[in-house]
């Protein structure tokens, strides 16, 4: 907006603008196809009842439990004055622009474009709301009477709040929505209103064009068979590339939050692809996303499924043991199988075992742990009492508020503000490819592993009906972080090394919890860190680290090969569907395409 003549602008409502009768027609047709709009929206809405409803945020954020405080008087009186002296200040600088701005904002992306410095007003709305939200935040250390655990949940709560509240997500606030209206003669306005009205009635935030990918063309396209199946997950064997493989098989378990193609998309970042040319011989399984028929799936499950794989692909290919990966919550449930296998003497059936950005030890979990209370829990109980299962909507909504600028209010700006259209991005496909949660088990995770941290305490865990002590697994393992990741703190994933008892090779990667992972060597992008020096802790680890360039993948395939080199030839069972256990369906089946 800056440099035009606001005098005799065209934007309507500017000062000014003189509209004719043509402009009158077309801003009154606009308007119409808006009414038009809602007005089918709500018809659909009165005949389709049992549509989903959006996720309420509220829910998710409201009620962290009774806290009885008051404030720090000296401390608040000082914020008080600090908030009044830059009012002053920003108002000295409104009224006279020579006055220098402070410096600490120009990082804000949110106020990236020069028409927030540019127009006075929208200057002053920008450092008017930095201002009242940086004193929001400080103020929350003037707050008395808290416990460690509250001091963070009110902060991350002061933090939503604020961003929830930025001028830039408001239409009449953000100077780039005004001129995109008046620019495309209010279609971006009615192109922003249909996005709306689609995700309201979705009950989901779009990131990306849900009509660019098809799963088993264009994403989870890396050729195999499913070969195994049950009613919580199917099996898939990739097809082999190389004349050779490792003859110790290597088998997936991908979180059960998550579709597991986040490990398969598109071949360049695949790396199940890339594991598969690297001559291993490569089972992935595929969760079930939970109805009525898995409500009672609790850990036991998950543990006697990831055992139920091992077994098949042992018996399959005829070895005694298999490398496996947990990522995330798999590998949370992978620690609790290794330790049942060791109390029953067959922890000879994993050869290695491989944690992506996965917890144990739940003391230092981050944000994700502010969500974790006894009020939370038995809001999440009710939403799912009269179903068995939880709607993955609202664990989307959950991860997403972890980031709320970046996936929340970055696109409410571009898809509804601005009417842009969507990317044909495959990464954003599948993080809003949400799954269902068996609700019984899901209520435990929380409770014994997030707010009781059982896991770590001998016995403080039973799995079919055994006590376990994850202290006592010896299975060689090979952990990795991501150094920028929100959802499982790399102080988090350092504590596998603390309890383990056998040989643990961590690794800390650039980026965070998925491109940290999802990181193919074609693509030369970040880096990470080894050590082969003990170290007592992650800052002790860091200190003394090696920094490689690029991705870790290859420093893993030479972990996995220092653990079996012996190779077979890659026929008969090695193909899929060509052994014992004959193709039910092409990969990547069925369960992973189901709501």
């Amino acid at each position: 907006m800056a440099g035009k003549d606001h005098a005799t602008s065209d934007t309507p409502g500017a000062p000014g603008f003189a509209p004719t009768l043509d402009e009158l027609q077309h801003w009154t047709g606009v308007i119409g196809r808006a009414q038009q709009l809602l007005l089918e929206y709500g018809a659909r809405k009165a005949i389709q009842p049992a549509m989903p409803a959006m996720p309420d945020l509220s829910r998710l954020m409201a009620g962290t439990g009774p806290m009885h405080f008051g404030f720090d008087t000296d401390a608040l009186i000082d914020a008080q004055a600090d908030f009044w002296k830059d009012s002053l200040s920003l108002w000295q600088r409104f009224l006279n622009p020579a006055t220098p701005a402070p410096a600490g904002h120009d990082e804000d992306r949110r106020f990236a474009a020069p028409q927030w410095r540019d127009h006075p007003l929208f200057d002053l709305i920008r450092q008017s709301y930095q201002l009242v939200s940086g004193h929001m935040l400080r103020s929350v250390e003037a707050v008395e009477g808290l416990s460690d655990k509250q001091r963070e949940q009110l902060r991350f709560a002061t933090r939503a709040f604020t961003e929830a509240l930025s001028p830039s997500n408001f239409a009449l606030t953000n100077p780039l929505a005004l001129e995109k209206i008046a620019e495309t003669r209010g279609e971006s306005l009615l192109k922003g209103l249909e996005h709306l009205l689609a995700d309201m009635e979705r009950g989901q935030l779009t990131h990306s064009n849900r009509s660019a990918f098809q799963i088993g063309k264009d994403i989870a396209a890396t050729p195999g068979k499913v070969i195994h199946e049950t009613p919580l997950y199917q099996l898939i064997h990739y097809a082999p590339t190389t004349p050779d493989v490792a003859k110790i098989p290597l088998i997936i378990f991908p979180p059960w939050i998550n579709r597991f193609y986040i490990l398969d998309l598109n071949p360049k970042k695949s790396f199940v692809r890339w594991a598969v040319e690297q001559g291993l011989s490569v089972f992935m399984v595929s969760w079930k996303s939970a109805d009525e028929s898995l409500a009672g799936v609790t850990l036991d499950d998950y543990v006697a499924a990831q055992i139920d794989a091992i077994d098949t692909v042992r018996a399959l290919l005829g070895v005694e043991a298999a490398h496996v990966v947990g990522y995330c919550v798999a590998g949370t449930t992978l620690a609790a199988t290794l330790a049942l296998l060791e109390s029953r003497g067959e922890a000879a059936r994993v050869a290695t075992a491989t944690f992506f950005t996965a917890q144990v030890d739940f003391s230092a979990a981050g944000d994700l742990s502010l969500f974790v209370d006894d009020t939370q829990l038995d809001m999440l109980a009710n939403l799912s009492a009269d179903k068995g299962y939880l709607d993955g909507r609202y664990m989307a909504v959950t991860f997403n508020l972890l980031r709320g600028r970046d996936l929340i209010w970055n696109y409410v700006v571009q898809n509804y503000l601005l009417g842009e259209d969507y990317p044909a991005f495959d990464l954003l496909h599948w993080n809003g490819d949400t799954t269902n949660l068996p609700a019984a088990w899901h209520q435990a995770y929380l409770r014994d592993f997030y707010r009781d941290n059982l896991l770590v305490r001998p016995g403080g865990i039973r799995v079919a009906e055994t006590p376990i002590d994850i202290g006592k697994v010896k299975t060689p393992s090979y952990v990795q972080a991501g150094r920028e990741d929100h959802i499982a703190p790399p102080e988090s994933v350092w504590k596998i090394t603390e309890h383990f008892a056998g040989e643990v090779r961590f690794v800390l990667a650039g980026s965070g919890h998925i491109a940290g992972v999802v990181n193919p060597p074609a693509a030369g992008k970040y880096q990470y860190w080894t050590s082969d020096e003990a170290a007592a802790s992650l800052s002790d680890f860091a200190q003394q680290a090696r920094e490689t360039k690029g991705s870790w993948w290859p420093d893993w395939r030479g972990w996995i090969l220092a653990h079996d080199g012996e190779t077979v030839p890659a026929k008969s069972a090695r193909i899929p569907g060509k052994g014992k256990r004959k193709a039910i369906e092409d990969a990547p089946g069925r369960y992973v395409t189901q709501p």
